[in-house]
């Protein structure tokens, strides 16, 4: 009998969605996705590195479908890279590595989402936006204000991300409920949009619109998911208890993705070892919503 090299035989890709290769055409895509298994500077729990192969496995569950935005998310073009080798050797010289490879598809024109990791993630992916979008500003989901001038020897660690940001580019901070003096002291001097969670008063109907308002018409969105509330999102390095809601955080981003161009986004801090499977679905299911949003003809 000859020998077959199993062509005719149906296979699971490692590609977003599962996307074959012809639906991940990279010339075709309109999205990129760079994965990012980069954890060196956290300073509770580690596994975030696992984080981006997680996101990526759990995604082969997902549908295609969005009923919200009646939209099959898998005819947009979704391209999946190799993973982004870490330099384990200087947080800084990681950072310029993210933003050289997302710049490579940022000036191709392809809207690039960054797959973490560790929220460090965002400076360089940042930074690369930076350079081709001169009214960027950027939403910076997370429990934390990450605005730490230097932290545990580095200032280009987790806990510095927004402060790195705020020095390149308009910032503003939704979800934050942990922070330090010098972080408060640093949000007054230079008057940064700040959304603490929960809202002041609770319940309150305009959160989201004052949010949106404090944007430039081009925004990049990086969501650290310890915003969520842990009890939803507990597989994260750093889990803060009392966050927002899979409904809160994705009304947020339906309401900006209608009235700004989303450019670019990363979803980072999934640690899948520290918490149920539903976890690595959830942020899965995250990043879709990101690119639906972003990439829709509508959007």
């Amino acid at each position: 009998m000859p020998e077959t090299n199993g062509n005719d035989l149906p296979w699971i890709s490692s590609n977003f969605l599962a996307l074959t290769e012809d639906q991940s055409k990279l010339d075709s895509a309109k999205v990129v996705l760079i994965p990012v298994p980069y954890d060196s500077t956290t300073s509770f729990r580690t596994g975030a590195r696992y984080g981006p192969s997680a996101i990526i496995e759990a995604s082969a569950g997902l549908e295609d479908y969005d009923w919200e935005l009646d939209l099959d998310v898998s005819t947009l073009g979704i391209h999946t890279t190799q993973w982004l080798e870490p330099n384990m050797g200087s947080p800084e010289l990681m950072a310029q590595r993210v933003k050289a490879a997302v710049a490579h598809y940022v000036q191709e024109g392809k809207i690039t989402g960054v797959l973490g990791g560790e929220h460090s993630v965002t400076i360089g992916s940042v930074q690369a936006h930076r350079e081709v979008c001169a009214d960027l500003s950027v939403l910076y989901l997370d429990a934390h204000a990450d605005l730490r001038d230097e932290y545990m020897g580095t200032r280009w660690g987790h806990a510095s991300g927004a402060r790195r940001i705020h020095e390149s580019c308009p910032l503003v901070l939704v979800g934050l409920r942990s922070l330090c003096p010098e972080e408060l002291a640093y949000l007054k001097q230079h008057s940064i949009a700040a959304f603490f969670w929960p809202p002041s008063p609770p319940n309150d109907d305009s959160y989201i619109q004052k949010v949106v308002e404090s944007l430039g018409p081009n925004v990049y969105i990086s969501v650290d998911l310890d915003v969520f509330d842990s009890a939803l999102m507990p597989a994260v390095g750093t889990p803060e208890p009392g966050g927002m809601t899979w409904q809160q955080v994705t009304q947020l981003l339906r309401a900006v993705g209608s009235s700004r161009k989303i450019v670019g986004f990363d979803v980072s801090e999934l640690a899948p070892n520290e918490g149920p499977a539903a976890c690595s679905y959830t942020a899965a299911k995250l990043v879709y919503k990101l690119i639906a949003h972003a990439a829709a003809p509508s959007a």
